[in-house]
């Protein structure tokens, strides 16, 4: 039964990394390790769980359905074992989080530089993503996203007071092709995009008149993955550009952009830290949510 375990906690790291030398890294094993015990769980089960080629590994239907059991189980067990050895000392272990890139407060460094030297013995793994996943079956212990898109069954921890998106330009930009006056007119305008990933659609405009919310289809002429590069392009004249208040903030107060159509940009409930009910709490999971509780009513 124990090496059952072993096996599927293998197999569970080779899904989650697609990769059997990442599997192997993060074990402290070899990659012939892994995959012998990868072969002799397919042999078990009398099914193939993984597609090998020379450059990736993936998983086959059948490997896909088991992973989707056994993710959640075993990040139940590694939780329940953490409480216990974290019984006897400090918090320790990785602590994996998936974080919005857009979640500024949370992502600017001080909370967690400051968790860091409070807890050496947690080794804090920080991924930035703005793609939607199950953070449990990813192997991650939480995640960070605004509170409108986290599902009803996890917990909830604020780390950011309500948001507001803001359409904005560069000064230069309205002199040379004037200011909207309301949120359609965008699709006559050059703007600046976002979208999470290829091959997926630009990110829709969202604002709100008269207490109803609407969203705007705007024609990007530049589409990007990265808020850095629209600030920049936006701060160029290059278009409009559309993101979090806070994201804008810097470049807003030295009046290289300008906020425009605000008076249908409404405030939202913010970002959240989110994580599973568990009846056994890991206790790195737990010191880092109580430390923000701390930081966030200190600052």
């Amino acid at each position: 039964m124990l090496r059952d375990l072993s096996a599927l906690a293998t197999f569970a790291l080779v899904a989650e990394e697609r990769s059997f030398r990442a599997a192997a890294d993060r074990l402290g094993v070899t990659r012939s390790a892994v995959s012998q015990t990868i072969r002799r769980l397919e042999e078990t089960l009398a099914v193939a769980l993984v597609r090998r080629t020379t450059r990736s590994v993936s998983l086959t239907e059948d490997g896909e359905r088991l992973y989707s059991e056994v993710a959640p189980a075993i990040a139940e067990l590694d939780a329940a074992l953490s409480a216990i050895g974290d019984a006897r000392g400090r918090p320790r272990g990785q602590l994996r989080l998936a974080v919005s890139s857009i979640a500024e407060s949370f992502l600017s460094g001080a909370m967690l530089a400051a968790f860091a030297e409070a807890h050496p013995g947690v080794e804090l793994d920080i991924t930035v993503s703005d793609e939607e996943f199950d953070i449990v079956t990813e192997g991650y212990d939480a995640g960070v996203r605004l509170g409108e898109v986290i599902a009803q069954d996890m917990i909830a921890v604020p780390v950011s007071g309500e948001q507001r998106q803001l359409a904005v330009c560069s000064p230069s930009y309205i002199d040379r092709f004037g200011r909207p006056s309301h949120p359609r007119e965008l699709t006559s305008h050059r703007c600046i995009g976002w979208r999470p990933a290829p091959k997926v659609a630009p990110y829709r405009w969202e604002f709100a008149e008269g207490g109803k919310e609407f969203s705007v289809a705007v024609k990007p002429e530049i589409t990007t993955n990265d808020m850095a590069l629209m600030i920049s392009l936006a701060c160029a004249g290059a278009g409009i550009t559309f993101g979090m208040q806070e994201s804008f903030g810097a470049w807003i107060e030295r009046g290289d952009l300008v906020p425009i159509l605000e008076d249908y940009s409404p405030s939202f409930a913010g970002f959240y830290l989110y994580y599973p009910s568990r009846r056994n709490m890991a206790a790195k999971l737990r010191a880092f949510v109580d430390h923000l509780k701390r930081f966030d009513a200190r600052h």
